[in-house]
């Protein structure tokens, strides 16, 4: 897009049915950069893809509720409107020659270049977590007030402090971390948990996730917060399947963590019980209501006591250690 500061976002509100041809007619006009939100596809995909998490945000669910729109953004100068007034009338021609565009609508609002490319952030404000923790985002000057802060730029890793699951997770962590511990976090996403840790006054902290995305980002996370390579790793794969990651992970970790779903906090049960100090502290989180003993009774029998369960907004956390 041009370098200016005033755009024209432009939105066309239309039936799941007739999205293709509005995006036919906006590319034959030479609109080909769009973003198209499909109620009719997001649910699809969840169905296909139940089984990666047990939950999703109630607040993306109804944000995507009876929506099918396309948006594209137009530069706020005489180009734009020339553009614009070509888009309307062929908008206005499809919408003539078929039946199922006659309900497209046009909306345009003007915006600033920085709304629509980083407007989520005015939402994402500190956060005070647990007694002593303080989320911040980097973009945030924070009173501290004597907390300790962890610096954050999420990105488009899970694990922003604002979820009920990783604030359970801080909860228990911050009660557990006594200095020098070392850390493993299983599905690290932005790294908020390990980063936590160690400014608590863990010794070092190993990150895992199974996105490519969240070594650059837990990395960056952690440079944000003065930490460096030296106690802090970040390695890209999956624990459950990858047994040479496995053995390059090695044991004997005080505190593992896994904020993620049940499934794989049932399937990690076993293998976490041999990456664990004798005596070190299990604390895994992102268990649905629902799922809660479900998941108790599989770390039971893997020879696991439960210490600690905390819940919040029908979310469940364990703290758990090896049984004696």
């Amino acid at each position: 897009m041009p370098d200016v500061a005033q755009w024209l976002a432009v939105r066309i509100d239309a039936a799941h049915g007739a999205l293709d041809a509005v995006t036919e007619t906006l590319s034959a006009i030479g609109i080909d950069s769009v973003s198209v939100e499909d109620e009719t596809e997001f649910h699809e995909f969840l169905e296909q893809n139940r089984a990666a998490w047990d939950y999703v945000e109630e607040s993306l669910e109804e944000s995507m509720r009876g929506r099918s729109r396309v948006t594209f953004y137009l530069p706020e100068d005489d180009d734009g409107y020339a553009k614009l007034a070509e888009a309307r009338i062929a908008l206005q021609t499809l919408k003539d020659s078929r039946d199922d565009c006659a309900s497209c609508i046009m909306s345009l609002e003007h915006t600033q270049n920085s709304d629509w490319e980083y407007g989520w952030k005015d939402y994402y404000k500190p956060i005070e977590v647990g007694n002593r923790l303080l989320i911040v985002p980097k973009w945030e000057n924070a009173d501290i007030r004597g907390r300790v802060p962890v610096i954050l730029d999420p990105g488009l890793s899970f694990g922003t402090g604002e979820h009920p699951t990783t604030q359970l997770c801080l909860t228990l962590l911050e009660k557990c971390v006594r200095g020098g511990e070392r850390v493993l976090d299983l599905g690290c996403g932005s790294g908020i948990l390990s980063i936590a840790a160690l400014n608590l006054g863990a010794a070092t902290a190993t990150a895992v996730d199974i996105d490519e995305l969240c070594r650059s980002v837990a990395a960056e996370n952690a440079a944000l917060n003065g930490i460096g390579a030296d106690r802090f790793a970040v390695r890209c794969g999956n624990v459950l399947s990858d047994a040479d990651l496995l053995e390059k992970l090695g044991g004997g970790y005080d505190i593992i963590l896994a904020n993620i779903v049940a499934d794989v906090i049932i399937s990690l049960a076993p293998l976490v019980k041999g990456l664990l100090a004798p005596d070190g502290h299990f604390l895994c989180s992102g268990i649905i209501s629902g799922r809660e003993e479900e998941v108790a009774d599989a770390l039971r029998r893997n020879g696991f006591d439960i210490q600690d369960a905390y819940s919040k907004n029908d979310w469940y956390a364990y703290h758990c250690v090896l049984a004696k």
